[in-house]
């Protein structure tokens, strides 16, 4: 048996690039044993994965896990928000999953967001403007481009529901992931009767909505896990909330997250409604709400950058005029689903440490533009910023946050942020404390604080006046457009 002070629990991030599970001691935040698996993600026009590969990395990760998972009293699922997974009447994958950073659905956003009242009536009634990333827009495209696979569905699904209706049996969801979809009204706490019938979404192919702090169900008995009968499975949540969780957020406690995706969010008493689209008016998993923006462009897009420079990560060089808007996928915030990447200002004497500067530089921007938007009026404007995610540690991020934003900045030492949420919220069901709480307890956000520096204003004008230069180019995207979309369509739309 483990020498653990209390029960043990297991918390799961299940994101774009792999699942990870941590067994943790509820009494003290320690991580007894952990496991990864990787994912595979499609490349070309779209962003998909089979949701059955997501199980087999989760079993490969409780089985690394070892004796430590078996011991677990209880289970919670983290996982990457507004993914399409549509299952047959047998419970399986009907196709490979839609994810995230999927833009192909992107003229149906433009539709949809026309078609029912634009932009100031989606962000009063879900909350937010959905975009190319949100999960209405890919069901939307699902059924203009693969009719065939929605005739096929019977139940729809999000990647953290996915995973936990495994391990119990029963079809849920919580008020977090569910915010992200684009047919939840923030308001009354519902799914949106008039939207899921405009795009022809039946609601009982829905999962249930569960209430934070609820039992969703034990594992099953029927597949071959390391758990004990009984275990207790939490609602489980988006990613984002999740790591809110882990972080143990008080209201108006800014986080910049640089993973995949670039986010800046906080946790607010009130509920978000941005008419802009900038802000998306998430559910946080306790009752609160997560007003959050987010990149598609983060730590990936600028390692590509090193990559094709042949430079470290770490090599950037100060100095210089030049600018890099690093939209390799499109983007999200700005809304540039077709954009490309784009360098502006080479010089002779240019090094190419310089341009992998700008690169972060350029992924910075964005995020530290959308903050005042998503901190309440009365907050903190020179509260550290915490700073999370799989690029917090590198010192090129740290600094650049730091020289751009003109704050401090805090690094919690605790990692895996996530995976510690979930296990916060397993911990609650476990000792009925409020997960945010538990999380303090743990005190998962302490961590070296790095004082702020002078802002470096004049980077800032720079990229903001070549962003609002390019816009035509970057609006109309470069290369042919996925699926034979035409920028007439667009225009239609």
């Amino acid at each position: 048996m483990s020498a653990a002070e209390g029960p043990l629990v297991v918390g799961v991030d299940t994101s774009t690039q792999s699942t990870k599970a941590l067994v943790v001691d509820a009494a003290t935040g320690q991580v007894v044993a952990s496991g990864q698996a990787p994912h595979t993600v499609s490349s070309g026009a779209g962003r998909e994965s089979d949701p059955r590969r997501w199980w087999d990395a989760l079993c490969e990760a409780l089985h690394q896990c070892g004796d430590a998972a078996h011991e677990a009293a209880a289970v919670s699922i983290g996982g990457q928000q507004h993914g399409l997974i549509t299952l047959d009447g047998r419970g399986e994958p009907v196709r490979p999953a839609l994810l995230w950073n999927d833009v192909r659905s992107a003229p149906q956003a433009r539709r949809l967001v026309a078609e029912l009242g634009g932009p100031k009536a989606w962000a009063e009634r879900t909350g937010s403007v959905p975009g190319a990333s949100f999960t209405v827009t890919k069901w939307a495209w699902l059924a203009e481009h693969e009719p065939e696979a929605v005739r096929a569905t019977r139940a729809v699904r999000l990647p953290h529901d996915y995973l936990t209706e495994r391990l119990t049996g029963q079809g849920t969801t919580d008020r977090g992931d569910a915010s992200g979809t684009g047919w939840w009204a923030s308001g009354p706490e519902a799914y949106d009767e008039e939207t899921l019938a405009h795009i022809g979404l039946d609601p009982a192919m829905l999962p249930r909505v569960v209430h934070p702090g609820e039992v969703v169900g034990t594992v099953r008995d029927s597949h071959d896990l390391p758990f004990s009968k009984g275990t207790l499975v939490a609602p489980g949540t988006g990613d984002n909330a999740a790591a809110a969780l882990g972080l143990g957020l008080r209201p108006g406690t800014p986080v910049l997250s640089l993973g995949t995706s670039g986010t800046v969010y906080a946790v607010s008493e009130h509920r978000p409604t941005d008419p802009t689209g900038t802000v998306a008016g998430f559910a946080d998993a306790r009752g609160d709400w997560l007003p959050l923006a987010c990149t598609l462009n983060c730590t990936l897009a600028v390692d590509r950058v090193a990559t094709l420079l042949g430079l470290d990560r770490e090599a950037v060089e100060p100095g210089g005029s030049v600018t890099l808007l690093p939209y390799l996928d499109g983007e999200r915030t700005p809304n540039l689903p077709h954009a490309s990447g784009l360098l502006h200002g080479l010089r002779h004497d240019t090094t190419a440490g310089q341009v992998l500067q700008a690169a972060y530089d350029g992924a910075v921007h964005t995020l530290l533009g959308a903050l005042d938007l998503v901190l309440d009026e009365d907050a903190d404007r020179a509260a550290p910023l915490l700073l999370i995610g799989g690029g917090a540690r590198g010192t090129a991020w740290q600094q650049t946050v730091r020289r751009l934003s003109g704050r401090p900045v805090r690094v919690p030492q605790a990692g895996e942020l996530v995976a510690l949420g979930a296990a916060a919220q397993a911990a609650g069901l476990l000792t009925g404390e409020d997960p945010a709480a538990v999380a303090r307890r743990w005190k998962t956000a302490e961590g070296p604080v790095l004082e702020a520096v002078e802002r470096d204003g004049e980077t800032l004008e720079r990229i903001t006046g070549v962003l609002s230069d390019a816009a035509p180019l970057l609006e109309r995207g470069a290369g042919p457009r996925p699926h034979g979309e035409s920028r007439a369509a667009d225009d239609r739309s």
